[in-house]
């Protein structure tokens, strides 16, 4: 029988804050008076680390959509009165989703329409 292995106390954290950048030197003085040390580290555009490409986006975006509101294809299918096939279709990038399909889409998901389409 395997030992439990215990998980390691987090002894540190970082942080990221958006805000003023008049106030970003009252900021950096106040959170290292809390012991806290500033460290540059430069950002990446969100595009560099996903793994999906620019035509796979509205496909992911809608997998996601759906998950987030707990429908399966099937309920979304009956929602839309998109054919269960051609949902999964488009969640793969193997069919567009257009215009059309995408207003119904996103009332049945509570999105905006326009994160549907092709970028």
């Amino acid at each position: 029988m395997q030992a439990h292995t215990k998980k390691p106390l987090t002894d540190a954290v970082e942080l990221c804050f958006t805000g003023p950048a008049s106030k970003r030197q009252e900021a950096v003085d106040y959170l290292r008076g809390l012991g806290f040390e500033a460290k540059e580290t430069p950002s990446k555009p969100w595009r560099d680390v996903l793994p999906f490409k620019d035509e796979e986006l509205p496909g992911v975006f809608l997998a996601g959509a759906r998950y987030r509101e707990g429908l399966t294809q099937i309920a979304l299918a009956e929602a839309t009165g998109i054919p269960r096939r051609h949902i999964s279709e488009m969640e793969n990038g193997r069919r567009p989703i257009g215009k059309k399909n995408a207003r119904l889409l996103a009332e049945a998901l509570k999105i905006d329409p326009r994160r549907l389409l092709a970028v």
